[in-house]
């Protein structure tokens, strides 16, 4: 367990453990299908300040249950929203801490199975990438409730798979299964279903191997370049690759190959 991480936060909502340089976050509110109310929100958010901070934890997974990653917002705690002020209270405070997971340091990966629906899905598409069983189903069938993805899935949804495809899924509210997620680039690997976690973690413990500055440096520039033109993001990619020279890694990486041996990077 991560000192750091777990000290003085009480989770209830969410488990968290950590395996060499790999934290591992659970959605646990198995009795409402993982749904995603205000006190998951506030713990994850809590959380991920820790992470981010935390020098030791190099990649982030990110997973549910076997039959339901999570089923979307808890209407439990919806319904009782009457007024524009509740509405924009709760998706402030939900689109604040997924932005948060979008944008925290260390690569991050969706471990998931069964249903992504909803706020779900939305916490998918705030990761980096998503390994998936064969058994998992994504969709946003918010519309049929009258309301609309308020976690950033039209945003999101629409820079990963295109806005013709959003709209499909965000206007129909249907759900589609983990190879149609696979073929339109929703997701990035469908596994067994029984080996959702081992293979998100084994992806995730690959990317700790990495030198922890650079795969930093390079997920800021993708997640910020593409809110640029192209001639700005060109220029900001070489401010990014020459912010490299110098670093411990980077010299020992360079190293390792001229003398043909595997690096050993410390994050520095």
């Amino acid at each position: 367990m991560c000192e750091a991480c777990s000290s003085h936060m009480v989770l209830q909502t969410l488990t968290f453990e950590q395996i060499d340089k790999v934290a591992i976050i659970g959605l646990n509110r198995p009795a409402k299908m993982n749904a995603i109310n205000s006190q998951l929100t506030t713990e994850l958010d809590g959380l991920l300040d820790r992470i981010a901070s935390n020098e030791d934890i190099w990649a982030l997974v990110l997973k549910g249950g076997e039959k339901f990653f999570a089923a979307g917002g808890d209407l439990g705690e919806i319904k009782y929203f009457k007024t524009v002020v509740d509405g924009f209270r709760f998706g402030t405070h939900v689109q604040k801490t997924f932005s948060k997971l979008a944008t925290l340091p260390q690569p991050t990966v969706a471990a998931v199975s069964g249903l992504a629906l909803g706020g779900g899905c939305e916490l998918c598409l705030a990761c980096d990438l998503r390994i998936v069983g064969e058994n998992a189903s994504f969709g946003f069938p918010e519309v049929k409730v009258g309301i609309l993805p308020g976690g950033g899935g039209t945003q999101r949804l629409s820079r990963l798979v295109g806005s013709g495809k959003a709209k499909e899924l965000l206007f129909t509210g249907e759900a589609v299964n983990a190879q149609e997620a696979f073929r339109i680039g929703l997701v990035n690997r469908v596994v067994p279903t029984e080996s959702v976690l081992e293979e998100a973690v084994a992806f995730a413990e690959r990317l700790a191997g990495r030198p922890r500055f650079g795969l930093q440096t390079i997920k800021k520039l993708v997640n910020e370049g593409m809110e640029m033109d192209l001639h700005s993001a060109l220029a900001y990619e070489t401010r990014c690759l020459a912010s490299l020279f110098g670093t411990e890694d980077q010299i020992e990486g360079m190293s390792a190959f001229a003398e043909r041996r595997s690096p050993t990077f410390k994050g520095r």
